[in-house]
């Protein structure tokens, strides 16, 4: 079977691409994404599952019986970004083979895919600037004024 090298899609060698061909129209870069990450949180479901309890068990929620946690919920990682304005994504990690996990690894992942979410919400922002400073230079229609 013949290997085929993939094309290197991580945040840094997409933008080194993006420079060396010089395209300079108004994008979101790894730069910006990162200067609008205000706070990132990591929790295993376990951890969760636990706050909850306790939260029950000190009368700040109704009571209501708990079953024994799963072992397989210290497997999956969750990641918190809050944005600077206030507004979250979230990230999981889930390993197969408790043998495999690893908190760090768990970490890093739930990051990537908590931070990927962030892209098209830059995205869609900076699209709605162009949007709205391509109307304001646009001539009224309509005749003149």
């Amino acid at each position: 079977m013949n290997h085929i090298e993939s094309p290197q899609t991580n945040d840094s060698a997409i933008e080194r691409d993006i420079q060396a061909k010089g395209l300079t129209a108004p994008r979101i870069t790894p730069a910006d994404l990162n200067a609008n990450i205000q706070g990132v949180y990591y929790f295993t479901a376990e951890q969760g599952a636990r706050h909850a309890f306790l939260d029950v068990m000190a009368g700040n929620e109704p009571q209501r019986e708990f079953a024994p946690l799963d072992p397989a919920l210290s497997l999956l990682t969750f990641c918190v970004i809050v944005l600077v304005n206030g507004f979250s994504v979230t990230g999981e990690s889930a390993c197969a083979s408790p043998e495999n996990f690893d908190a760090e690894i768990g970490r890093k992942i739930a990051f990537e895919n908590a931070k990927q979410k962030i892209w098209p919400l830059m995205g869609y922002a900076l699209k709605q600037q162009l949007h709205d400073i391509a109307q304001a230079q646009s001539p009224v229609e309509g005749g003149a004024a």
